[in-house]
């Protein structure tokens, strides 16, 4: 019975025990979870690397910015630091502004390097796809260290109408890689969690990209036509998005 309901979890259950203890090899496979969570927090983010395989993906000039965190470990420790731009980034936003955009994305490692450079180019992909004859004006930015509030100053400074933030998940011991994905209506210095919609567990093993994609770009419709996200937008359970999400899992 335990053996048929792992198939549908990856939680660790019907682990079974030796004498008061667990087996060796429910003991070894949490050791090896809580390793590589551990190692998703502590991995470097090459924000350079992840810029050019934009560019060559034809994604177009990726911008590639700091928070005023110095380093890994004082990002960890300092999430203030984490939410603001240093002022060299700062400048160099301010110089590309040009007209202003309708869409920035900007792309954080935050709490797991690991899920945005898995997970953030081929979810861009299909964003792009499902946006189809609506598809907006894009600017994309790879930020060093930086936490989901970076994107309002980067938004703000590039005159942005929405940004998309998506940013490495805090790591678990079954999803070390999860990608999320956040989406704030006229970003600004200042902004709360309560004016965001966020999308989570992005991957493979969780929510597809197909499926996450179709989400996002359902919501940023919405956001566009009530000039507004957060609470006061909702996902339309039995709409489109939803719809469209039941229609590929039918698919598979």
């Amino acid at each position: 019975m335990w053996a048929r309901l792992r198939e549908f979890t990856p939680a660790r259950i019907g682990l079974g025990r030796v004498g008061g203890s667990l087996p060796t090899r429910g003991l070894l496979d949490f050791e090896l979870a809580h390793a590589r969570a551990r190692d998703a927090v502590r991995a470097r983010f090459d924000a350079a690397a992840l810029a050019y395989e934009l560019r060559v993906t034809g994604f177009g000039e990726v911008l590639v910015v700091s928070s005023q965190a110095r380093d890994r470990m004082e990002y960890l420790l300092r999430p203030d630091l984490g939410r603001a731009l240093d002022a060299e980034s700062r400048e160099k936003l301010k110089e590309s502004r040009g007209d202003g955009c309708e869409l920035a994305v900007v792309i954080a490692d935050g709490l797991s390097a690991v899920a945005p450079k898995r997970h953030a180019v081929p979810l861009l992909r299909e964003f792009l796809t499902a946006l189809g004859s609506n598809r907006d004006k894009v600017t994309v930015v790879v930020a060093n260290r930086g936490r989901v509030a970076l994107g309002d100053e980067i938004g703000e400074l590039l005159g942005a109408e929405a940004v998309v933030v998506l940013i490495g998940e805090r790591p678990g011991l079954s999803s070390p890689d999860s990608l999320g994905v956040y989406l704030t209506w006229a970003p600004r210095v200042g902004r709360t969690d309560a004016e965001r919609n966020c999308i989570s567990n992005v991957r493979p093993e969780g929510l597809r990209y197909a499926a996450a994609a179709l989400r996002l770009a359902y919501l940023l419709g919405e956001a566009r036509r009530l000039k507004l996200s957060g609470v006061g937008l909702k996902d339309d359970s039995e709409g489109e998005g939803k719809a469209s999400e039941r229609r590929l899992a039918k698919d598979d």
